[in-house]
């Protein structure tokens, strides 16, 4: 039983993501949650050898790094009785256990299978929302899912896996990218557009292809904007990129501004301090995150301890990119999402939680990469 839950511990983490993003099974998805975090806990103290052996594997020393980071900032800057700021801690740790291990116990099933299980996945989220609910471009299409975002990084991540495997592709592989595009786009997510681009640079690079495509792009953009539809296209076309998250980075930043240094602490990730934003701002507008991953590091480490994560992150980044840049397997797919992800964070509040989709997701690529080099330079 420990040893499937090591290997499978991920799995079950990532995929609940999903019964948590859809009202109906919320509540499942929290008790599965919690009931994973619990059992793994007790699965590291009963195994510690073996444990610390993965926890301090040259390949996951930058998520010790991490954990330092929240160890010290919380017996420097809260209180032993902070509930709230050691639960973020303890679930920041759980959170990179479970992929450390999972990785180390399981490598090879997330090297070959991992992948087409997400896609699989995302496709039967993408099947049901159709049949409950046909009608994709009336409005902002969410499905069963909460959330109209939630479900555009679900079905772009899945086109983007597909997209960038190298496997002949079949029948049914052609149906599941046609619906994941039209899925994505008819969410009205922007980043949708920021993926696609990635993705089909990372696909063909600069190639005719590519011009074509782009020319094609822009001639179904030209008809899709004819109609008053609420699309990723349209939204960019009317709204741009940054149109609502203007006052949310400016309300940001001031909350940054008044504790700079030292943030706001480990319990206040994606904060805002409310009583800085009038009162005539809510009547036009939504406040209620930072909605950009690294003001949200700043607030709540502030720019000492918050600029070492963001550094840990950046430096990870560019060695496992430096290492993998030319590969053309499944490892180019794990850079898609690191790639996509330090983008889109400057849109969302991505990396920074613990129960987020595209969080574990960027987590995972990260560490699976670094673990990938490991393997390759000492096989070497």
């Amino acid at each position: 039983m420990i040893k499937w839950l090591f290997k499978y511990g991920l799995v079950i983490f990532l995929f609940n993501t999903v019964l948590l993003n859809i009202e109906s099974t919320f509540n499942i998805g929290s008790i599965v949650f919690i009931s994973l975090m619990v059992i793994f806990i007790i699965s590291l103290i009963i195994n510690p050898l073996q444990i610390k052996t993965i926890l301090f594997h040259k390949a996951f020393l930058f998520f010790l790094s991490i954990n330092i980071i929240n160890l010290l900032y919380f017996l420097f800057f809260h209180s032993i009785f902070d509930y709230e700021a050691i639960k973020f801690m303890i679930s920041k740790g759980l959170q990179f256990s479970i992929i450390s291990v999972s990785i180390y116990f399981n490598y090879e099933y997330y090297r070959d299978k991992f992948l087409d299980h997400i896609v699989y996945l995302v496709f039967g989220i993408v099947v049901f929302s159709f049949l409950l609910d046909p009608f994709i471009f009336a409005g902002r299409y969410m499905g069963i899912i909460w959330n109209e975002n939630m479900l555009a990084a679900f079905a772009i991540t899945a086109f983007s896996i597909l997209l960038l495997k190298n496997n002949k592709r079949t029948n049914l592989d052609y149906i599941m990218l046609f619906s994941f595009l039209v899925i994505s786009l008819s969410t009205g997510s922007r980043l949708v557009l920021v993926a696609l681009g990635l993705v089909f640079l990372m696909k063909y690079g600069f190639s005719l292809r590519n011009i074509i495509y782009t020319i094609l792009s822009l001639i179904i953009t030209l008809f899709v904007i004819s109609y008053n539809l609420d699309t990723s296209i349209n939204r960019f076309v009317t709204q741009s990129l940054f149109n609502d998250r203007i006052f949310q980075y400016q309300y940001a930043y001031e909350t940054l501004l008044k504790k700079p240094f030292l943030g706001y602490g480990l319990d206040k990730y994606a904060y805002i301090d409310l009583s800085l934003v009038p009162d005539y701002v809510f009547q036009t507008h939504t406040i209620v995150g930072a909605h950009n991953g690294y003001l949200a590091y700043l607030t709540q480490y502030g720019f000492i301890f918050g600029g070492i994560v963001i550094f840990i992150i950046f430096k990870e980044s560019f060695q496992v990119y430096s290492y993998f840049s030319k590969n053309t397997e499944n490892e180019r797919i794990y850079l898609f999402i690191i790639i996509y992800t330090l983008i889109a964070t400057l849109f969302e509040v991505f990396m920074t939680g613990i129960n987020d989709f595209n969080t574990i997701l960027f987590w995972f690529s990260l560490a699976f990469l670094s673990f990938s080099k490991y393997k390759q330079l000492n096989e070497n």
